[in-house]
């Protein structure tokens, strides 16, 4: 058996699988919003023990362990992990996670391990070629042709970093126009904080103190919707329409197959968000009468960590389709 870890910027999603792919023992840690990479490896850690408790097993017992980190991967080190906290320079999070836990641990990509899950056992299995869209915390993408992951020269499928208005809002990255900028939750969150200083009505912030959390997570977002708060709708509404244009500017330079939109928000609003980002491609593709389908991804919230189990340590390979 083996574990995966999805790192996300609001949760430590973890799972325990074996050679079915099939779940076994799952847990759920909030992300760290201080401490830096060590509070983040603790947390991951005490995932790991409880997702393998829920299998029957010791965290020794795993064959290995894959994670899915945000921020740039290198040799089991992550850096410019911007969605994590003080999480810049390169910090040796295999190492770490490893020597925490007693089992060995490889690091990759979050989004790049989520697509290559629904390459293999998901959504664009039935597709030679598609983009990955995950739309969280941040908006993060990949590019998968013939079954496999474009990876360029390392950093290949920033979408998120697509400038999508010269001179417009400012990223986390540092620089402006970003379509992070416009649609990742985190800056979301900001610009509701903005609205709600001023003045405008939102239940946002009653409704994350209510459930206990620290942040607006993607269920925040989605009960605010349900319960018809103006300012979420018109944040959600600019979100989906950045969302397009980026998402069409990807199909109209590669002419994918598909489009999988994954990702905590990606995730929550499900079919209809997925249709509603595709409406506002419409408005952008060069040849709208031949468009790419798109699909929401097939494995759901435990996909990300399911994709990182695939790249567990002494895991037999899954040949792509």
């Amino acid at each position: 058996m083996r574990a995966g870890v999805d790192l996300g910027g609001t949760k430590i999603e973890v799972v325990v699988v074996g050679e079915d792919n099939q779940v076994a023992g799952q847990s759920r840690q909030a992300t760290p919003t201080e401490g830096g990479p060590p509070a983040v490896v603790a947390a991951m850690a005490q995932g790991v023990k409880e997702a393998a408790a829920a299998a029957g097993i010791e965290p020794s017992e795993l064959s290995g362990i894959g994670v899915g980190s945000p921020g740039e991967v290198s040799d089991g080190k992550v850096s410019h992990a911007r969605n994590l906290p003080d999480w810049d320079d390169a910090f040796p999070l295999a190492m770490e996670v490893g020597e925490a836990v007693g089992a060995p641990v490889a690091v990759g990509n979050d989004v790049g391990v989520a697509v290559d899950a629904e390459a293999i056992l998901g959504a664009g299995r039935d597709h030679h070629s598609f983009l990955g869209v995950w739309w969280g915390t941040g908006v993060g993408g990949a590019v998968v042709i013939e079954g496999k992951r474009w990876l360029g020269r390392g950093a290949a499928g920033e979408i998120g970093h697509t400038v999508i208005k010269l001179g417009g809002r400012r990223c986390e990255c540092g620089r402006r126009g970003c379509l992070e900028a416009y649609a990742g939750r985190g800056s979301m969150e900001r610009r509701a904080r903005k609205k709600a200083d001023k003045g405008d009505k939102t239940i946002l912030f009653d409704l994350m103190k209510k459930h206990h959390h620290t942040r607006l997570t993607s269920g925040i977002w989605e009960r605010a919707l349900h319960k018809g708060d103006k300012v979420a709708e018109k944040i959600v509404d600019e979100a989906i329409e950045a969302l397009g244009a980026g998402i069409a500017s990807v199909v109209n330079l590669l002419d994918v197959e598909a489009v999988v939109i994954g990702g905590g928000l990606g995730t929550r609003f499900g079919q209809k968000g997925a249709e509603r980002i595709e409406g506002e491609m419409g408005k952008h593709l060069f040849v709208p009468e031949r468009p790419p389908v798109v699909r929401t991804a097939a494995l759901g919230d435990l996909g990300g960590a399911i994709g990182a189990s695939l790249l567990a340590p002494g895991r037999e390979p899954v040949a792509t389709p």
